[in-house]
């Protein structure tokens, strides 16, 4: 704005008007006429001043204003408006730009304009905002007066508009006032580029001009394997496909899973609602991210004495899963064979569909149900029954792709699913063991 402001107080054609005065005293014509005299070394037009002119503004793009209206001279120089703080002790006919120092300037390039008698008890009350998302309220009590400031700041910004070199510096000053941009010190070919003769080419040439930089920033950036050789970037726990996980750490199922169900049976299966209590949110948010981000966790620290953050831990890791344990190819078969009224071929079909899981999904979901097999031993004290543990982990391990609006009648099915497999545990995972 600095500099917008220097060119236009150093170009010869100035259109300048001054409005706005401390004391609200009316001035005739031969003071306009004095006045201008004072001014006529910058070729400046003035109006008739006529009232006060009040002006409140905001930055940043947020309404927070100015409790009090603040009178100011506003002076419309080339292409910006100048705020020049209000001289109680001059009067209009003694004042000129270059004895006061501006308070700020706006320039007017792809700036909106348009009433707002609703944003202030005051009449006659319009607002500026520029393009970088600065908004300025303007008044005046002077009906004929505010409306030639209105009619007058709009042609301006109608005319920079339309004029493709204002609309080149107006592309500038957007990339400047609300962008982050690459830095432009690019190469020389783009330097000598000349400006386009339209906002259109410009924009394919700016388009042009980021791709090319984006392009190079992308080819010298490190690869992922780099960056995690050299300890920048740690692979994720929760999130990352069973697959995925299973591969990294060279087993079928995932460490942290191992290490929560051994915590449970060393100091929770006589607890009272084991996995059916939840734990403290805010722990268990904690706790998943230690275990993203470092790779010794001891769950027998005092910070994970609560049992039900743990239990809250584990369930949490198989809903974030990208594909649910169950994979998603097998959900339909899965609730298709729950249906069965024949017992002995649902078991024997669900026995089918479960060996046929992919070998980290099949020796996770058996590694589990033998540990939910262990609590349900100590249903007596923990009052975990079967049908608790279907209604907790139905949901969590087996899940459709899509919802098709049935909900609750695949929870349900679900539920069944989960206790139907720990109540035929050994029949179903009896010919096949972890890989």
């Amino acid at each position: 704005l600095v500099k917008s402001m220097q060119r236009a107080a150093s170009s010869d054609n100035l259109s300048t008007m001054a409005f706005g005065s401390a004391d609200g005293q009316c001035h005739n014509s031969a003071t306009s006429h004095d006045v201008k005299q004072q001014l006529s070394h910058s070729k400046s037009m003035i109006l008739p001043e006529n009232g006060k002119v009040y002006t409140v503004h905001s930055c940043n793009y947020t309404w927070k204003l100015r409790k009090n209206w603040s009178p100011s001279w506003v002076v419309l120089v080339g292409n910006s408006l100048v705020f020049f703080k209000d001289p109680k002790s001059q009067t209009l006919s003694s004042w000129k730009p270059g004895n006061s120092r501006p308070e700020s300037s706006v320039d007017l390039r792809g700036a909106q304009l348009h009433w707002a008698n609703e944003l202030s008890s005051k009449k006659n009350v319009f607002k500026l905002r520029t393009v970088t998302g600065n908004e300025f309220l303007l008044q005046s009590e002077t009906d004929s007066l505010i409306k030639e400031w209105y009619k007058t700041i709009q042609s301006v910004i109608d005319r920079l508009r339309e004029n493709p070199l204002d609309n080149v510096l107006l592309y500038s000053l957007r990339r400047v006032g609300s962008m982050e941009m690459l830095d432009h010190s690019g190469d020389e070919d783009d330097r000598r580029t000349s400006l386009p003769r339209s906002a259109s080419n410009l924009e394919n040439t700016e388009r042009k001009r980021v791709k090319t930089r984006l392009k190079k920033l992308i080819l010298k950036r490190p690869p992922l394997q780099a960056l995690q050789e050299k300890g920048l970037i740690k692979d994720q726990v929760f999130g990352c496909s069973l697959e995925m996980l299973c591969e990294r750490e060279r087993s079928t199922v995932p460490r942290f899973v191992r290490l929560c169900t051994e915590a449970v049976e060393r100091r929770g299966l006589d607890t009272d609602g084991i996995y059916r209590v939840s734990g403290n949110l805010a722990v268990i948010q904690k706790l998943r991210f230690l275990v993203n981000h470092e790779e010794k966790l001891n769950l027998d620290e005092s910070e994970w004495e609560d049992i039900h953050v743990i239990t809250g831990a584990l369930k949490l890791f198989f809903r974030e899963l990208p594909e649910p344990l169950v994979p998603y190819g097998f959900f339909t078969d899965i609730m298709e064979t729950v249906k069965i009224s024949d017992y002995m071929d649902k078991v024997d079909r669900l026995k089918c569909l479960v060996l046929s899981m992919p070998p980290p999904n099949h020796d996770t979901l058996l590694f589990m149900c033998r540990h939910l097999k262990r609590v349900l031993e100590h249903s007596g004290t923990n009052r975990m029954t079967t049908q608790n543990i279907g209604i907790v982990f139905g949901p969590t391990l087996m899940r459709p792709e899509r919802d098709n609006g049935n909900m609750a009648v695949n929870m349900v099915y679900q539920n069944q699913a989960v206790e139907l497999i720990l109540s035929e545990f050994d029949h179903i995972f009896g010919t096949r063991g972890p890989s």
